[in-house]
């Protein structure tokens, strides 16, 4: 006789591993064997094959990740990386297995807990930006993503920290303070997603959300080890996301490992009719992004290394350039290649951020305003109940776009512009040499100190401005233990690809290691 699913249960949580035996009352004979699923290690595909057989429940799940949140987000000196946590995950978790075992999973994330980050909107926790403003809100509804996710059977088990009103890249908010890298907590984990991006690396969670406006998901990513993407502008739906920039803001996952990125890009991609932007995204999508995860991807992949935007800290640069060794000796043949024009394109009068300043104030308050139980109805409202952070990486943030009176301007239409011909010239160059990707650093410094301005190349502008993929994958460290990323850059729509490259490498180089700040418990 097989052991159904639902069974009597022994579980014991040991250094961090779940050790699960499962048995039938009265079938000790057939019992399976205690199963190991390490937390750190188990991709969301054993997850649910350890869901799916009986060995281990999604309550489990949920438990072990509100064990190591006790441990490292609410206790002695903490990450600082969540800012609500679902009262209900357990009750979610229970509900969740019980449907399981009479009709099934219902989808690719059933059962498997997962964070959001503070800017999507949900229905039943706090969604306030990182801001004090905010705090106490519960929108009406989800966002089309967190709704698709819940579609899919996951569990929102918390939401995550961020830059306030994602306006920067060190996760600093009214709301919490700041977040700390578990890879080294006198530092920031990057932003404006930090928070995700530190709870992910601390195994708060299987994977996370995040958003990315000019480098909000792969900045995160790549100082907390982590791979992130930010897909084709229009792949995924904004409705229901706090906005920064309408013009460049996008939603998306940063994973511990790349399946786990290719099967929530498998939920949330696609078009959407509250967003208009995602029209054309439906005859882009694959069956499945885990078709594109093949270990000899990177075999006869030709990838360009823009060396134009390689100026950073030499203990980063050299970190990427073993990477990039690492990928020709796995079949790649690795090339330089320059953009002429390249840097004037990613530059301007804001440097590179012009669009995203003028966008802000409008954006927002047209959210707001489709929000009647929000608290406040501006962000001139906002600014003056000085409820945000004094910061000098916030508040001169948010009073610069607030000064701006109107986007029908000659700057901001030209630098809309010109966005269609960095486009252009960035496909007409890898059209030219034949290439796969571009290849540059994430970010080529290493995290900054807690309460001090990050460092940054603004290499986030190529994608964020020419609308075009890009995902960051662990590259490796520092000898002084910082993580370090690699963002590889495609053509339209070639999210697939990039996942490819990213997959094969990670599958031959294995750069990624856990923290020491959150060990097993």
């Amino acid at each position: 006789m097989k052991t159904r699913y639902l069974v009597t249960i022994c579980v014991a949580f040991v250094i961090g591993v779940v050790t699960v035996a499962c048995a039938e009352p009265g079938d000790v004979s057939e019992a399976s064997a205690p199963m190991m699923l390490d937390l750190e290690a188990a991709t969301i595909e054993q997850m649910q094959a350890a869901l799916a057989d009986g060995s281990v429940t999604s309550r489990q799940l949920v438990q072990a990740y509100l064990d190591r949140i006790e441990a490292y987000d609410q206790q002695g000196p903490t990450l600082n990386a969540l800012s609500a946590i679902n009262p209900s995950a357990l009750e979610e978790a229970d509900q969740l297995d019980a449907e399981r075992a009479s009709s099934g999973a219902r989808g690719p994330l059933h059962g498997i807990p997962v964070l959001v980050k503070d800017n999507y909107a949900t229905s039943d926790l706090q969604t306030a930006a990182g801001s004090a403003a905010l705090a106490g809100w519960v929108p009406e509804n989800d966002s089309t993503v967190v709704s698709r996710l819940r579609d899919a059977g996951a569990i929102v088990l918390a939401k995550s920290n961020m830059h306030e009103f994602a306006y920067g890249i060190e996760t600093i908010g009214s709301l919490f303070g700041q977040t700390r890298n578990p890879y080294d907590p006198e530092r920031a984990a990057g932003g404006s997603s930090g928070g995700t991006g530190a709870a992910v690396a601390a195994r708060f969670a299987a994977v996370g959300l995040g958003s990315d406006t000019c480098g909000s998901i792969r900045i995160p990513s790549a100082l907390n080890s982590l791979v992130g993407i930010r897909g084709t502008q229009g792949l995924i739906s904004r409705a229901g996301i706090i906005p920064l920039s309408s013009t460049q803001d996008i939603g998306g996952p940063l994973a511990r490992n790349t399946y786990d990125l290719a099967v929530v890009l498998d939920v949330i991609a696609g078009p959407d009719p509250l967003d208009p932007q995602t029209a054309e995204s439906g005859s882009h999508v694959p069956a499945s992004y885990t078709e594109s995860l093949r270990e000899s991807g990177l075999e006869g992949a030709r990838i360009g290394v823009l060396n134009q935007l390689f100026e950073g800290e030499d203990a980063v640069t050299s970190v990427l350039r073993r990477a990039l060794d690492d990928m020709a000796s796995e079949g790649a043949e690795v090339v330089e290649i320059e953009i002429p024009d390249l840097a004037e394109l990613l530059d301007d009068v804001m440097q590179g951020f012009l669009v995203l300043t003028y966008d802000f104030k409008f954006d927002l308050d047209a959210f707001l305003a489709s929000h009647p139980t929000a608290p406040y109805r501006s962000l001139e409202e906002i600014i003056a109940s000085g409820k945000v952070s004094s910061a000098e990486q916030v508040i001169p943030r948010l009073q610069a776009s607030q000064a701006i009176e109107s986007r029908d301007v000659e700057p901001y239409r030209n630098e809309i512009a010109r966005r269609a011909v960095l486009r252009e010239l960035i496909v007409a160059a890898m059209n030219d040499a034949n290439l796969d990707a571009l290849a540059y650093p994430t970010i080529a410094f290493a995290p900054a100190l807690l309460g001090e301005a990050q460092s940054d190349n603004a290499t986030c502008r190529l994608a964020a401005k020419s609308g075009l993929p890009a995902l960051s994958l662990p590259a490796g460290f520092t000898e002084s233990g910082h993580p370090v990323g690699l963002e590889l850059l495609g053509r339209p729509w070639a999210e697939g690809r990039l996942i490819e490259l990213a997959y094969s490498f990670e599958q031959a180089v294995g750069a990624r290691k856990p923290p020491a700040m959150a060990p097993p418990l």
